[in-house]
């Protein structure tokens, strides 16, 4: 009887013949030397009974026989006969010989990969991917280096789970210097980039009673999904140019809020100072807390850099952010600085989570802060993404006139407003797709539906070369 309730099918009984390519493949056993044939037979046959050449049913031959083929002891294949037996691979019945189980499952043939790709794409200007060749790979492996000799033996046990200290004092006076950020080393928890900080955070207010959170609309697609799964049913929050609009807010009921209140995601808009003191007023009145993803925080090109909101209420707000953007996406290295009153029930679900990440790439990361390569891999990518971001410009104004852009001042990507002759938005989308041009429209972020005519798109220019961007938005431009 199986688990659903059912009775197996029975199993056609298979007779090779002594000339079967499936005892063929037994034959380089007796070719071993002696003291390793018992395991070579062993492995053989249990090979052969994954990969489906001696499949469910088949027959084997006595252990006399056998051992007279191979040229082996009779005791060899009796051993390996009952030593499968006793794993499943064969089953064996009262003077009914030997027989290949049918408990064993072909495996699958490899691997998939199920990392985000785009087959058949010319030109992908979907926002959220760095430029991966700008990884360091010289100095992040100087610094691997220079970590391994170093690190005591004691280290690679079971970490704090909060992260390595010498990370977590790097990181801090790191986020203090560059962002403003009122991080206290006690308080920051190194992560799994910020979807797993979002995740703890979720799981933390739930466990206080909280059932729901507010989302910003339009905003980042992964907060629905990674606030699901600690519990919590998202509020879209729409916004203004401002930034959130208070008044939705205060009518919505929650206490907690995901904001990008620095560079909003995807509209690229800056709180005013006067929306941030809202938000915090907001914060402190209903006894909240405002989750603030710095998601972009280190790029800025047209004006001096937005300070952390967390800076200025360090207890009603927490701070997250990561080396996505400025490293790489695949590091999974992020962090999250959490008020006081919440941060005890944070590590308790980071510890049961994972035990703490990797010590080795903490270690790495810390190293690679100290001794200046994080701010020099800053500095190139912010020339790198200021000469991409100014490609991008030049060739919608040449290539699609009449377009708008905004949100231009900071960031990996930008939006423009196409004009109407490009629209409607579907069918724009269905010509960029034919043209081999993956775009993401405005519309996708949020709840809003696009009107008749107009076409919004989120271009992301991060990781495309220049003649890459003028390469796509000509091909854009020929689906008018």
């Amino acid at each position: 009887m199986t688990l659903s309730g059912t009775n197996p099918p029975e199993v056609p009984a298979v007779r090779p013949s002594a000339a079967s390519p499936a005892w063929e493949l037994l034959l380089p056993v007796a070719a071993a030397p002696s003291r390793r044939r018992g395991r070579e037979l062993r492995e053989a046959l249990r090979a052969a009974v994954r990969a489906g050449r001696l499949p469910a049913g088949t027959r084997l031959p006595s252990s006399r026989a056998l051992a007279a083929d191979l040229g082996v002891s009779r005791g060899l294949v009796t051993e390996a006969y009952e030593q499968l037996t006793a794993e499943g691979y064969l089953r064996t019945g009262r003077g009914a010989g030997t027989w290949v189980g049918g408990a064993v499952r072909a495996p699958v043939s490899g691997a998939r990969d199920r990392a985000p790709r785009a087959p058949g794409v010319q030109v992908d200007f979907r926002p959220g991917t760095p430029d991966l060749s700008l990884f360091p790979r010289a100095a992040w492996s100087a610094a691997h280096r220079s970590v391994l000799t170093r690190l005591p033996h004691d280290a690679l046990g079971y970490p704090d789970p909060r992260g390595l200290p010498e990370l977590r004092t790097a990181l801090a006076e790191l986020l203090t210097r560059r962002r403003g950020v009122v991080a206290d080393p006690e308080r920051l928890v190194v992560c799994s980039g910020v979807a797993q900080a979002t995740t703890l955070l979720g799981l933390a207010l739930h466990a206080r009673g909280l059932r729901a959170v507010g989302t910003e609309d339009p905003g980042s697609p992964e907060h629905t999904a990674l606030f699901a799964a600690a519990g919590l049913r998202t509020v879209a929050l729409p916004l203004d140019a401002e930034g959130p609009a208070p008044g939705p807010l205060a009518e919505s009921g929650v206490r907690a809020v995901a904001a990008t209140p620095a560079h909003q995601f995807p509209t690229g808009i800056a709180c005013t100072p006067a929306r941030r003191s809202e938000l915090l007023g907001w914060a402190r009145s209903v006894d909240g807390l405002v989750i603030e993803d710095d998601y972009d925080g280190d790029f800025r090109y047209d004006r001096a850099p937005v300070g952390a909101l967390q800076g200025l209420d360090p207890d009603r707000v927490a701070y997250t952010g990561s080396v996505s953007k400025s490293l790489a996406p695949g590091l999974r290295l992020g962090w999250l600085v959490a008020p006081e009153w919440i941060t005890d029930e944070i590590v308790a679900r980071k510890r049961t989570m994972d035990l703490g990440n990797p010590v080795i790439d903490q270690a790495l990361l810390a190293e690679f802060i100290r001794s200046g390569g994080y701010d020099r891999q800053l500095r190139r990518c912010q020339r790198a993404y200021r000469d991409r971001r100014d490609a991008l410009v030049r060739a919608l104004g040449e290539h699609v006139p009449g377009a708008a852009v905004s949100g231009i001042a900071a960031g990996l990507h930008l939006i423009a407003r196409l004009p109407e002759a490009y629209g409607p938005e579907d069918r724009f989308l269905e010509r960029a797709a034919r043209a081999g041009v993956a775009v993401r429209p405005l519309s996708g972020y949020g709840t809003a539906r696009p009107r008749d005519g107009v076409v919004h798109l989120v271009f992301g220019y991060a990781h495309l070369a220049p003649p890459e961007i003028e390469r796509g938005i000509r091909l854009l431009a020929g689906t008018n």
